[in-house]
């Protein structure tokens, strides 16, 4: 449990942060980095590219998933009226050229990007669950 409360090193705070920012792509260069050294990954490290790179996936999927939904609702009567009115007023610009969702999403990876910057263990509701049962403490 010491490593878990160790304090990271710049270096990890920067590629965590890079993580949340790059949607887990750096960090999974990390660990593949990581393998090919054979250096064994802070448990600060493994927290913060699981939990990016699961937040990823899941984006990706919910996505894909709405966008199946919303396309089979599209063909039925009156539905599809009040499906397109949902669709563009989330999408529409609200924050400049940004939509709502978008602004949202961005605000998430922000809040991920800094407070792993700052070399904290940023939360998120059920998702910060899964990963911490996941993430070796030792």
């Amino acid at each position: 449990m010491s490593g878990f409360n160790a304090k990271p090193f710049m270096i990890e705070r920067i590629v965590a942060a890079l993580s949340y920012i790059t949607m887990g792509f750096a960090g999974f260069i990390w660990l593949i980095l990581g393998i090919f050294t054979k250096a064994q990954l802070r448990p600060f490290m493994q927290y913060h590219i699981f939990q990016s790179i699961f937040i990823s996936i899941a984006y990706f999927l919910l996505c894909y998933i709405l966008g199946f939904i919303l396309n089979i609702l599209s063909f039925i009567p009156f539905i599809n009226t009040l499906v397109a009115q949902i669709t563009f007023f989330f999408n529409a610009p609200v924050f400049g050229h940004y939509s709502l969702i978008q602004t949202v999403i961005y605000a998430i990876i922000l809040y991920l990007a800094i407070t792993s910057f700052m070399g904290r263990y940023s939360r998120i509701p059920y998702i910060s669950d899964i990963i911490d049962q996941n993430v070796r403490r030792y």
